[in-house]
């Protein structure tokens, strides 16, 4: 249905995106319980990711703080990005930022 209304677009670039909804009957198939059910799948499907997304930084960040105490007690910065499975140029902007 997207594409229909980007082809109507398109094809009568005078009309408003509301004119091309209203022409395609677009908001009678947003009432309609496959259109919802479809919605909330999606929007799920993103809370889902962004959730990942978010564990995932909060694992970055935690392993990049323990660089600067790895950094004091010898260890060089190919290790410790080795150990932390982080990549080596992040641990060499901390070890810079630490000089």
């Amino acid at each position: 249905m997207k594409t229909d209304s980007i082809f109507y677009q398109l094809k009568f670039p005078q009309l408003s995106r509301q004119e091309v909804e209203d022409m395609l009957k677009l908001s009678e198939l947003k009432q309609t319980r496959v259109y919802q059910e479809a919605l909330e799948e999606g929007r799920e499907e993103g809370r889902e990711e962004g959730l990942q997304q978010g564990l995932q930084q909060g694992l970055q960040q935690g392993k990049l703080a323990a660089v600067p105490l790895l950094l004091k007690a010898g260890v060089s910065v190919e290790e410790i990005a080795q150990q932390l499975e982080v990549e080596i140029e992040a641990v060499r902007q901390i070890a810079q930022q630490q000089s």
